[in-house]
């Protein structure tokens, strides 16, 4: 039986495709798709009730988004990871999946200023208890753990100050008291630092930032370093132990316990399903695109911020230069130790105080305004140097206490160093500090 000839209406939008039709790509094509074909309503029931894997519906899983997720995964050292919209997303989503209303969790009081928002304001509004503790301070760790706790967070190279975590220190008091450590590896990356050497189980990264590596494109990844055992204390991780809805009464644990991480299946199949902080395909690949070149572009990013450090250690103008790899730095020996590929190429100064705040603010405006080749723009690990006043821009919502906690004073000005001729960078910077 031979079809008859398709209408203009249905040809316009049927003709020319198969879903069925493979293409072997030498790239990872763009699969910019809201939904699949299912090759039948049994293939679509198993799909639904996890008892198999594959795509349904982009706003949980993609077939391009996939690839960074393993690729990511990969880079890490870890079993399976998530992506989603923003850096911001995946702190929120893989703190959200391990602490619920009524508990706790110990975070670095040395964090990024929207994670400050994140985890001072908006998680009390739902139930869940923040205590902050100095990051460099183990036994202040140690002392914040309660037994409501379920998670400890940091970030391994501090933003903005570049303050680097001893992370197995950290990683030892978490384990001890049975707890997870999360680590922010956004300025790091795995080109310099992986976590999972040092003790993390999960890792978190703003894509956004050095992964990508143009600016163009936001992005977060949620690592499952596959290091934690959430069945030693069921009674703790009910989401993951106890018989879950989407699985049709399996744990999690039962279901991806063998087979992947229940952890990321939680991430995917509840927050992110539930909550909808979508990673779009074109997303996904263009920060591919970045990522192919991770450890070349780390390489020189680093190479270029230890010597802009350097030049600017000795001026007149600049009270203190924050970078790690300074011997008179109070973070260089963690630095020999959890970055040997190099430190990171986010750091800050502190111009020379007028003791005055709004003579504060007056001098690091008119130092930003001589600038010419560093622009002034509230994003780090891009191609291109980058500038910011932490106090009046990213961390502008602390109160002054939290941002003396921080590190952070109203001549603390962030640095974030590009790709561009480290000597045009430096000629730069002197001579806006005049």
């Amino acid at each position: 039986m031979t079809l008859p000839e398709r209408s203009l209406a249905t040809a316009q939008v049927q003709a020319g495709y198969d879903p069925r039709t493979e293409v072997h790509t030498a790239v990872p094509p763009i699969y910019q798709s809201a939904a699949f074909a299912f090759s039948s309503l049994a293939e679509a029931r198993d799909l639904f009730a996890l008892r198999k894997n594959g795509d349904i519906y982009s706003r949980a899983a993609n077939p391009t988004v996939l690839v960074l997720e393993e690729r990511i995964a990969a880079l890490e050292g870890g079993i399976a990871a998530a992506g989603v919209a923003s850096g911001q997303a995946a702190v929120a989503l893989s703190l959200l999946a391990l602490v619920h209303q009524g508990q706790h969790i110990v975070a670095a009081s040395q964090l990024y200023g929207g994670t400050v928002d994140l985890l001072h304001d908006t998680f009390p509004d739902w139930g869940i208890e923040v205590t902050f503790v100095d990051q460099d301070d183990i036994d202040a760790w140690r002392a914040a753990i309660r037994p409501t706790t379920r998670v400890l967070f940091a970030e391994s190279v501090a933003n903005p100050l570049a303050q680097v975590l001893r992370v197995s220190e950290v990683a030892e008091v978490a384990h001890a008291a049975g707890l997870p450590l999360v680590i922010d590896n956004t300025v790091a990356t795995p080109a310099l630092q992986r976590p999972k050497e040092f003790g993390a189980d999960i890792v978190v990264h703003s894509a956004t930032k050095f992964l990508g590596g143009h600016g163009s494109t936001l992005g977060g990844v949620i690592v499952d370093l596959g290091t934690f055992d959430f069945t030693a204390h069921p009674e703790r991780w009910p989401q993951l132990t106890a018989p879950y809805a989407g699985t049709g009464g399996d744990s999690l644990v039962e279901r991806f316990g063998e087979r992947g991480s229940p952890f990321i299946a939680l991430i995917k199949t509840k927050y992110v399903h539930d909550l909808g902080p979508t990673l779009s395909a074109t997303s996904a690949f263009q920060l591919l695109q970045g990522v192919e070149t991770l450890d070349l572009r780390l390489g020189r990013h680093s190479e270029s911020a230890e010597k802009v450090a350097f030049a600017l250690a000795d001026h007149p103008r600049i009270a203190k230069v924050h970078h790690p790899s300074l011997p008179d730095s109070p973070w260089h020996a963690a630095a020999l130790a959890y970055l040997p590929r190099g430190a990171a190429s986010v750091f800050s100064v502190d111009l020379v105080s007028t003791g005055d705040a709004d003579g504060d603010f007056a001098l690091v405006e008119q130092f930003v305004e001589r600038l010419r080749l560093l622009r002034l723009v509230a994003n780090i690990g891009d191609a291109r140097s980058m500038v910011a006043h932490p106090a009046s821009m990213t961390h502008s919502h602390l109160t002054p206490d939290q941002r003396a906690a921080a590190g952070i004073s109203e001549t603390t000005v962030r640095l974030s160093i590009g790709l561009e001729d480290p000597d045009e960078i430096i000629a730069d910077l002197v001579q806006a500090l005049g």
